[in-house]
């Protein structure tokens, strides 16, 4: 076997004497994937299972020539549990376990501004706008976002992308800033950060649950990007802070131009050393994926959602025909004004360049 790969710092030559990688402790997690990048060009990716990743799943999407991409199906936070597991942002940034992840944008932003060795595609997977995840208790008195101010809401954590994003939108578009709402956060931060001014943040009790605070009248409000059954199916007890949620995020599309990035395409910087081409052959294979599942939804029964194709022809009416577009220059105000938000809500310390979190490669997108 032949090789040399190059790792942050030094670089590694093949020892064909000895057959053997120098300094590389061969049972690790570590030296397995250095090998299985020389050796076969074989990368991990770690994914949710949404309908553009099931191009993926089923092999459908063409990797470079001799390259052989494996897609695992894994969750993160609080949703049910995936075919190959959970906590894929912790496994991620804890580990660096996979070659290429669809990471939380707010935690890599953190991430990097504390130096981690990571860097990203601008592949944007996951997207929601706040103003569809906003559940509030009928008792509360709420009726427009002005009433949430003195209010208790609960939030997964404090960093967690949808609810940076919530806090912004807020503030931003309705004048109600985040320090004036009591915080209870279900799960620890993925990420630790120095916290400041005068914002009250509390955490939930272990065994309690948010949507159940919410139903039972202990919060007010809860914004979350995947509700469980026990908000939806609470009856007359909850209901959605926007009467009618489309018709606000429509409005907030045509306002800005984009739907909100929740996620983000993440390599580790030892993987893109052995592999630098391999930032913009995934936004090539993303790209590729999109485009299929667009074309799987011409088929008006390839849902379970028997108007999935009426609904998405009117969001290309709306919305134009691809919210989902990937590149730098697509995405370059979304990405200023996230950062923007959590410059303000105090989760990094001063604003990160743009191209400080891609790759070289892909800064021309």
């Amino acid at each position: 076997m032949q090789g040399e790969i190059a790792l942050v710092g030094r670089r590694i030559r093949y020892d064909d004497r000895n057959q053997r990688w120098p300094g590389l402790r061969l049972g690790t997690n570590r030296a397995k994937r250095i090998i299985n990048l020389v050796k076969k060009q074989t990368f991990t990716m770690a994914l949710e299972r949404h309908d553009r990743h099931v191009p993926f799943f089923m092999g459908a999407v063409k990797p470079p020539d001799g390259v052989e991409i494996v897609p695992l199906e894994i969750g993160v936070g609080i949703q049910a549990g995936r075919r190959d597991g959970q906590d894929r942002h912790g496994r991620m940034f804890r580990d660096h376990e996979f070659d290429i992840c669809e990471q939380s944008l707010s935690s890599y932003i953190i991430a990097k501004s504390q130096g981690a060795t990571f860097t990203a595609a601008p592949v944007f997977p996951r997207r929601l706008f706040s103003q569809s995840c906003m559940f509030v208790n009928c008792t509360s008195d709420i009726e427009t976002p002005a009433d949430l101010s003195g209010k208790r809401v609960g939030i997964l954590s404090f960093q967690t992308t949808l609810c940076v994003q919530a806090k912004g939108d807020l503030k931003q578009e309705f004048g109600v800033a985040w320090q004036d709402i009591d915080w209870f956060v279900q799960q620890a931060e993925e990420l630790t950060w120095e916290s400041g001014g005068d914002a009250s943040i509390n955490q939930i009790a272990n065994g309690r649950n948010a949507c159940e605070m919410l139903v039972e009248g202990e919060l007010d409000a809860v914004f979350l990007p995947n509700p469980p059954p026990v908000v939806l199916e609470s009856g007359d007890r909850v209901k959605q802070l926007f009467g009618d949620p489309k018709t606000e995020c429509v409005r907030y599309f045509r306002k800005h131009g984009y739907c909100p990035i929740m996620h983000l395409m993440v390599f580790s910087d030892m993987t893109v050393d052995a592999a630098p081409w391999l930032p913009r052959a995934t936004i090539n294979m993303c790209d590729e994926a999109t485009r299929l599942t667009y074309g799987y939804y011409e088929d008006p029964n390839y849902s379970l959602l028997l108007f999935a194709r009426n609904e998405l022809e009117i969001q290309h009416e709306v919305l134009g025909n691809d919210p989902w577009q990937s590149g730098l220059t697509a995405n370059r105000a979304n990405l200023e004004r996230f950062i923007d938000f959590m410059v303000d809500q105090l989760l990094i310390d001063a604003p990160i360049s743009i191209e400080s979190l891609f790759h070289s490669s892909v800064l021309d997108t």
